[in-house]
C-alpha cells in the first residue's frame, strides 16, 4: 500500500521529487524483506538501475540504491529527490556535500520550548549504550561529526511545541538526536524516547520534510514545498 501512496511532485529529464509516505524504507537494509522506495523506482524507472551508488555490506554483498542521493528515515514523511541519470546524481551529490541544498522540516516535540528560536550546535557520535543510536551528549563514541540544527517555534501549548527545523548539516537522525539532547524529544520517537507514549494522534515519528531547495544542472534554483500530511493537520488542530 505504501508504494501506491508515493506522489511525484516534480519531474524533468534529470530528476524527480517525490512525497515519501511515512512507514516506507528508502532502501533495503538487508535485514528486512519489506517493500521499499527502491522497489518502486525499479518498477517505474527500470533504466535507473545503475544510477547512483550501491551500498556494499561488510560481507561484500551489494544493495542497489537506484537514483538515491539522500534518504529519509522510515517513519519520516516528505520531499525526497531521485536522480534519473549519473550526471544528475553527481551534481546533486556535490550540492549536498557543499551544503548548498536547503532542507526544511517540521516536527512536533514534547514540551514547551523556552526560546522561540535557537541553534543547536552539538557534535554527534555513536551512543556507547546502544549501537543503533547516535548521541550528542558528552562521551559519544566513534567518529565525532559536526552537527548544527536551527529551529523556530511555530505553535505550542504547555505540553507540545510545533517546530520548523533547518538543517545546516545532514547527520543520521540529526533532528531526533539534537531534540533529545536538549530534552524536547520528537513525538512518537520510539528509538530516542522509548518511555514516551504516542501522542497528538500520531502512531509514527512526528517528523516531516516539508521543503527542499536545490539547483538544476542548468544553474536554475528550484524550491519544492509540499502540504502537511493529514496526521500533521490533525495534530495542529489539537494544540491550537
Amino acid at each position: 500500500m505504501k508504494l501506491n501512496d508515493i506522489q511525484i511532485i516534480y519531474e524533468n529529464d534529470d530528476l524527480l521529487v517525490i512525497n515519501k509516505p511515512a512507514g516506507l524504507l528508502t532502501h533495503s537494509d538487508d535485514r528486512s524483506k519489506e517493500e521499499n522506495l527502491c522497489d518502486w523506482i525499479l518498477e517505474k524507472y527500470p533504466q535507473l538501475e545503475e544510477v547512483g551508488e550501491s551500498l556494499i555490506l561488510s560481507d561484500g554483498r551489494e544493495i542497489k540504491r537506484p537514483g538515491i542521493v539522500h534518504r529519509l528515515d522510515k517513519e519520516t514523511s516528505g520531499v525526497l529527490i531521485i536522480a534519473k541519470n549519473q550526471d544528475s546524481f553527481l551534481h546533486l551529490k556535490e550540492q549536498f556535500k557543499e551544503r548548498e541544498i536547503k532542507k526544511v522540516y517540521n516536527a512536533f516535540v514534547w514540551g514547551r520550548l523556552k526560546n522561540e528560536e535557537g541553534v543547536i550546535d552539538r557534535p554527534i557520535g555513536r551512543s556507547k549504550k546502544d549501537f543503533r543510536l547516535w548521541s550528542a551528549q558528552r562521551g559519544a563514541g566513534g567518529k565525532i561529526r559536526e552537527a548544527v540544527t536551527e529551529y523556530k517555534v511555530l505553535k505550542q501549548n504547555d505540553e507540545f511545541s510545533f517546530l520548523e527545523v533547518n538543517l545546516k548539516t545532514g547527520r543520521t537522525h540529526q533532528i531526533r538526536v539534537h531534540m533529545k539532547a536538549i530534552n524536547y524529544p520528537v513525538v512518537g520517537d520510539r528509538l530516542y524516547a522509548p518511555k514516551r507514549d504516542y501522542a497528538l494522534g500520531f502512531n509514527r515519528l512526528a517528523l516531516h520534510a516539508q521543503s527542499i531547495e536545490f539547483s538544476l544542472q542548468n544553474g536554475k534554483k528550484i524550491k519544492i514545498e509540499i502540504p502537511f500530511p493529514d496526521d500533521f493537520e490533525n495534530a495542529l488542530n489539537i494544540i491550537k
